[in-house]
């Protein structure tokens, strides 16, 4: 498999955690965070919920990504989440030391890149980024839930 190849299957598991967050009336964000091949986290969205504003997707996936790998650091991991991460989710991207970042839509109105430059890093300079995997496919999901909240 090409990079390119295993990059939107795992983006595709990614959109399945969206999924989970949209039947729970949940804004659509999923991701999955992979290690060696293999997916050792998932998350969603479950601010509504848990009546949490820290319960996005990614942070989710970070906690159990930490438990699963018996440590707080995810250099040998990839992070594939379906939008991308909000400052907040960045500032813990980077605290993790992940090795790779692949998100589908951007965010422009408060994703991490908007606040980003190359004198102040966001997100860690040793963690490489991918972005625009699966973008219609994702960027539909959210749409579709605000045009649906918004009546």
């Amino acid at each position: 498999m090409t990079q390119e190849e295993i990059d939107v299957h795992f983006m595709k598991q990614a959109i399945k955690e969206a999924e989970y967050a949209l039947e729970i009336d949940e804004v659509p964000v999923g991701c999955v965070i992979v290690a060696e091949g293999k997916i050792v986290a998932r998350g969603h969205n479950l601010v509504e919920r848990l009546h949490d504003f820290t319960a996005h997707a990614e942070m989710q996936a970070f906690t159990a990504a930490s438990e699963h790998l018996n440590g707080k650091s995810l250099i040998p991991c990839t992070l594939y989440v379906t939008l991308e991460p909000c400052v907040m989710c960045a500032g813990a991207a980077y605290n993790t030391r992940i090795g790779r970042i692949v998100f589908g839509a951007s965010d422009l109105k408060r994703g991490y890149s908007l606040f980003e430059d190359h004198d102040r890093k966001i997100i860690h300079p040793k963690t490489q980024i991918s972005s625009g995997v699966l973008e219609k496919e994702c960027s539909t999901l959210l749409t579709s839930f605000f045009s649906k909240k918004r009546g």
